[in-house]
């Protein structure tokens, strides 16, 4: 099919097609609860509808109306002035910080180190030893980390490069397949998938307090889309997973659309694979429910399997069925997709495994719990999409900090969450080993699970291949694009950003999401039954809710967030706490007055004062954070900028990280 012929949004790399057509949760389910117990979100935006207050979370808040009381000081204040919204193509911070652009698109940090050329020129080739573009998560890893220190000064800085802009990787853009006799020029295609994936670069400060990359380091790595990858866990070795490529279904090439991130306890880099579909092309007649319940399409985002080489590097991203059976084409390389990656950033000659216990989906990112000696490992993840749900992964075996690793998260419980009208919830086990949800599947065999005709899993390989329509069958609640989490390292509490959701009718809203049309999106959180986090309740209330000036979160008859021009925000989208139990929360909405320039705020999650504390150039995403152990010097992210950002005198606009420190050396945030 012609891009034309497709939805006209499809090309946007960030856009996610609605494909859960279950009607989970539905709005006259949670009427009858409200009026008792609840949050609201009102003011200028209009008034919001009410969603249910947790049980034992009401204490979180001040006195105050405004959100910004504390009657102590603690390691969570807020000590900063906030900064103004922004339209200028600059990062704006508060007065006593600085910020230094750093590891731009381009930086030569492997292999021969070739240099950046500004006219496009570089080869695809020299990409794969080069920063990818569009950074996102990144996590900063103490040198001394394996040894069990916590160096400031010196470490392995690691992050994800979601996608890509043509228009500036190439000297003179991307060449049209449409344009070019149906191909696309080879090197090209290898540029852009080099581009993609996780950057590995070894850094240290000097005694001025610069950093820089520790040139020759064995250390610094590009992992790209074509890079040599295991499939571990449950759906390892399943027939869904046979290619041309591995027969026996172990291996594949490459993790694509890499958003956040989230460090293991025992010092490993898990990459989400996020919107991963735009890149595949299926053109028969029908598709399988592991394509379609994605949003894979009869064409492909960027092209690449039209590379005009033929390469078979390339040919595998068209899953169509063109050979005489799955050993003999790429009909599911699709299915090598969509799982969690795991890359252990101190062992450079190790392959990256696909953790596939934590489900198959749009993964955001995972967030894990603190990990407890002698107790299983908890995460979470959110599937960002609209009306698509939030997971948590139990492993089976415990965990003990001198034997710790990736084989934790091969064996154990994927659930989802259902957040109840009555502020509690449930975790819903996505197990054929569980009684209830066994009941459910055998139950739906034979109907119309949304819009796909079911006719049962056949095994729990199957399960977590198809995680999303396992979630749809157990009756998970369908939430505003789930995004970014974070684990309070103080209360144990976990965060979830819901950015937005546009599409949501007045007779979709429940009460965890109660906003239709909801341009703005808000944060939720909850705390698990006894604080554990093993167990399958827990107890939620909605934190903040985004929007313009007057926007209030009300408890009862109590405002506890009226936004100000200090912390307006929309969608957001990062989330991360600091060492200090800090929440920090950036943004990837809208760029309209009255919230300018996309930006990051610190909360107190305590008191729920915000501040805004950061706001990037025109056109970006303000997206990925993390510090230094001592919280000294701090990394963010910016992504897809405008104009000739952070080089005025380059032509082309290149994401970069950037290095934000307190003049006096001080504490970020404090």
């Amino acid at each position: 099919m012609a891009k034309h012929d497709l939805d006209p949004n499809y090309l946007d790399p960030n856009y996610e097609p609605v494909v859960n057509h279950t009607d989970n949760n539905p709005f006259h389910q949670v009427l009858a609860a409200r009026m008792q117990r609840r949050t609201v979100m009102k003011g200028s935006v209009g008034a919001a509808l009410a969603s249910v207050m947790g049980l034992g979370l009401a204490g979180c808040g001040s006195d105050s109306n405004d959100g910004t009381t504390s009657s102590n000081v603690s390691s969570t204040d807020i000590g900063f002035k906030a900064v103004p919204t922004s339209t200028a193509n600059e990062v704006v911070v508060p007065e006593g910080y600085s910020t230094e652009a750093f590891l731009p698109w381009g930086t030569p940090i492997t292999g021969s180190y070739p240099e950046y050329k500004p006219d496009g020129t570089n080869t695809g080739a020299e990409q794969e030893q080069q920063m990818g573009m569009h950074h996102d998560g990144v996590h900063f890893f103490p040198i001394d980390q394996k040894a069990g220190g916590n160096s400031s000064s010196e470490g392995l800085l690691v992050m994800n490069h979601e996608y890509i802009n043509q228009g500036a990787l190439h000297a003179n853009g991307a060449t049209k397949a449409s344009d070019n006799g149906g191909v696309r020029p080879a090197d090209e295609v290898r540029k852009e998938i080099a581009a993609h994936g996780v950057s590995v670069v070894h850094i240290k400060r000097d005694t001025s307090g610069k950093w820089d990359i520790v040139f020759g380091s064995p250390f610094n790595r590009r992992i790209t889309g074509n890079t040599e990858m295991d499939i571990r866990g449950p759906v390892r070795g399943y027939s869904k997973l046979i290619t041309k490529y591995s027969p026996d279904a172990t291996e594949t090439r490459g993790t694509l659309n890499n958003c956040a991130m989230g460090p293991t306890p025992w010092g490993t880099y898990l990459a989400a694979e996020e919107n991963w579909h735009g890149y595949f092309a299926n053109s028969d007649a029908t598709q399988p429910r592991e394509q379609t319940r994605h949003g894979v399409g009869s064409s492909s985002r960027y092209d690449w399997e039209l590379a005009d080489s033929g390469e078979d590097q390339y040919v595998r991203l068209n899953v169509s069925s063109i050979g005489a059976s799955a050993a003999d084409d790429y009909r599911n390389e699709a299915n090598t997709y969509g799982y969690m990656v795991e890359i252990d950033p101190f062992t450079p000659e190790s392959k990256p495994q696909k953790r596939t216990a934590l489900g198959r989906f749009g993964h955001e990112g995972v967030i894990f719990a603190p990990a407890k000696e002698g107790e299983p490992v908890v995460c979470y993840s959110g599937d960002d999409s609209r009306f698509e749900y939030i997971y948590k992964f139990v492993s089976s075996k415990p965990y003990y900090a001198a034997t710790a690793g990736g084989y934790l998260l091969d064996e154990g419980t994927l659930y989802v969450a259902r957040f109840n009208d009555d502020g509690s919830g449930d975790w819903l086990s996505l197990d054929l080993n569980d009684a209830e949800f066994k009941a459910k599947v055998d139950a739906a065999v034979g109907t119309t699970v949304g819009d796909i005709a079911f006719d049962g899993f056949e095994n729990q390989a199957d399960v977590l291949l198809n995680t999303r329509l396992a979630a749809d069958i157990a009756g998970a609640t369908p939430m505003d694009r789930p995004e970014w989490g974070a684990v309070d390292p103080n209360s144990g509490q976990v965060y979830f950003t819901l950015t937005n959701n546009s599409r949501r009718t007045e007779d979709q809203v429940n009460a965890a999401n109660p906003n239709a049309n909801n341009r703005t999106g808000h944060i939720i959180r909850w705390s698990e039954e006894g604080n554990d986090h093993t167990a399958t309740s827990f107890d939620w209330d909605i934190f903040v809710f985004a929007g313009e000036q007057g926007t209030e979160t009300v408890v009862g008859d109590e405002v506890i967030v009226s936004l100000t021009d200090d912390n307006i925000f929309n969608s957001p989208d990062g989330l991360w706490f600091d060492y200090n139990g800090r929440l920090w929360i950036q943004t990837d909405g809208s760029d309209a007055a009255p919230y300018q320039n996309n930006m990051m705020l610190a909360a107190n999650p305590e008191t729920r004062e915000i501040k805004r504390f950061f706001v990037g150039p025109q056109g970006c995403e303000v997206t990925g954070v993390v510090s230094t152990p001592d919280v000294k010097t701090m990394f963010v992210n910016i992504q897809h900028p405008e104009g000739n950002w952070p080089d005025s005198s380059d032509p082309r606009p290149r994401d970069a990280t950037v290095i934000v420190t307190k003049d006096d050396g001080g504490v970020i945030g404090a």
